[in-house]
């Protein structure tokens, strides 16, 4: 049948019924009605279950948006790297771990090549997605012609840019760039978007290394130092602060970071921190392992204590997303130079694994810092761990990103949800996973939040039968301005505080 349903039958396309209906505001057993690509209503569980072509129980499983994964690097070249995936390939793996919609970089491949141009060889690669895109510019040089660009950027619904503080020679802007970016964006409404670590120090470091002779991938992490990334913070927030621009802050993998951002949004600086799954459940000793080259990636790994930290701050919210970083190298690329980091493809593989790595670092971290405060999982401020990992997973980047009919369960918003049972327990096997690579930096581990069904935009595309693969569907989302956006009035709530989860969370 079509997506819109028979026709006067007032029969829907879909219910998921009997489920958990978590948002960031809370939680309520209901049954979701969908029609036509969208949640139509969410209804009352003690209610009948309305007439459906296909109705999921739910009974006993959470029902959450589905996940949206601000921070993808999709067929991207890096000199001449090039991560080996693609729309079609990246898009069905997000859908595969209960990402439904995924944002990717415009980044000029060269000096030849414009931002404006950039981003559109990418919208261009994206048709073949099958879940929703959104993308984000990049700027690495400054000339007369980037107002403008930024202007046509925005004018397309492209609302954010990012910039390198580190990568001298390829993807880094220097400081007159990033501030006069700044002010373009302040112009605009718009985000800009920040890898900060700092070059000079980075540049330095691994040069004594090299001559010291240790370059390979077992001192990546003493190359690139947490001084490094929480000084380029300390820079950016300060020009942050001086043009008034709203900043984004991708992977941040220190405490440090976080506290910076945090201390700035004090002072009324609109600020946000990113962090990633790896950052929460790997530390530096996996560069002593058998395969160091499995965790190359910048900022790397921190040490144990760093990492039991950070993982406080993703349980208390100090951080606002999680995203995953996704760059889809295979370990043949990997392996070539081992020997010398300078020489090797940086990124890891995660945009199937974002959802269980992080619920079950939030789930374990909710355990052990004392934050639970009683028997139903909430917190002081009365959200629960579903709440904040619904946040943190999809409602926080739809917010600060500006997806419009994103980030809810609610009536009007599209039909992307998720539904999973949070005690399922699953190991990662990485050769079975589905983003066209051959590994995965969580192999072995056991994790819980994996998806058990997926919809989006209506369709079901993940069941107990499997994967149904939609074809070429996914669309283009044009976003709103930042601050547009923020002004625009909350949805309405599709969930109460009050009911119980599955396992008391």
């Amino acid at each position: 049948m079509s997506a819109a349903g028979a026709p006067g039958t007032g029969v829907a396309d879909l219910v998921i019924a009997h489920g958990l209906v978590v948002n960031a505001t809370g939680r309520r057993l209901a049954h979701v009605v969908v029609d036509a690509g969208r949640v139509t209503a969410v209804v009352d569980a003690a209610e009948p279950v309305p007439a459906a072509e296909r109705v999921i129980d739910a009974s006993g499983r959470v029902v959450v948006p589905g996940g949206i994964d601000g921070h993808c690097h999709v067929a991207q070249v890096t000199g001449r790297w090039r991560t080996l995936d693609d729309y079609a390939v990246t898009s069905a793996a997000a859908l595969w771990g209960g990402t439904t919609t995924i944002l990717d970089f415009g980044i000029p491949r060269d000096a030849g090549e414009t931002p404006l141009e950039a981003a559109a060889n990418k919208l261009a690669l994206a048709a073949e997605a099958r879940c929703d895109v959104a993308l984000h510019g990049a700027v690495i040089d400054w000339d007369e012609t980037v107002p403008a660009q930024l202007e046509e950027l925005a004018r397309l619904g492209i609302r954010s840019v990012k910039m390198y503080m580190t990568n001298r020679g390829s993807t880094m802007a220097d400081n007159d760039t990033v501030l006069k970016v700044m002010r373009e964006m302040v112009r605009l409404d718009g985000l800009t978007y920040i890898h900060a670590e700092h070059d000079a120090m980075i540049v330095d470091c691994t040069q004594e290394h090299a001559d010291a002779g240790r370059i390979g991938i077992g001192h990546l992490h003493e190359t690139r130092p947490e001084l490094a990334e929480e000084a380029s913070v300390r820079e950016v927030l300060a020009m942050a602060e001086y043009t008034g621009a709203p900043v984004y802050f991708v992977h941040q993998s220190t405490p440090g970071a976080v506290d910076l951002v945090a201390e700035a949004r004090a002072r009324g600086v609109e600020a946000h921190s990113e962090t990633c799954p790896h950052y929460l459940v790997l530390d530096d000793g996996v560069y002593s392992s058998q395969f160091p080259e499995w965790y190359a990636c910048c900022p790397p790994m921190r040490s144990a204590e760093t990492v039991a930290a950070l993982r406080g701050r993703f349980a208390d919210g100090s951080i606002h997303t999680v995203s995953s970083d996704h760059s889809c190298y295979d370990l043949s690329q990997k392996r070539e130079r081992t020997d010398d980091i300078r020489h090797m493809p940086h990124g890891l593989p995660g945009v199937e694994t974002r959802m269980p790595v992080a619920f079950t670092a939030l789930a374990e971290g909710w355990d052990a810092d004392g934050t639970r405060a009683t028997g139903d999982g909430a917190a002081p401020d009365g959200i629960g761990l579903l709440e904040r990992f619904v946040d943190l997973f999809a409602a926080a980047p739809a917010r600060i990103n500006a997806l419009p009919g994103k980030g809810a369960v609610a009536p009007g918003f599209d039909a992307d949800l998720v539904v999973f049972d949070p005690s399922e327990a699953r190991t990662v096997d990485g050769t079975a996973l589905h983003m066209g690579t051959d590994f995965s930096p969580f192999h072995g581990r056991s994790l819980r939040g994996w998806p058990q069904h997926v919809v989006a935009g209506g369709r079901v595309v993940l069941d107990q039968d499997g994967f149904h693969d939609p074809g070429p569907v996914g669309r283009f989302v044009p976003r709103l301005g930042y601050r547009e956006s923020l002004a625009a009035p909350a949805p309405a709530p599709a969930a109460s505080v009050g009911a119980a989860a599955p396992e008391g969370q």
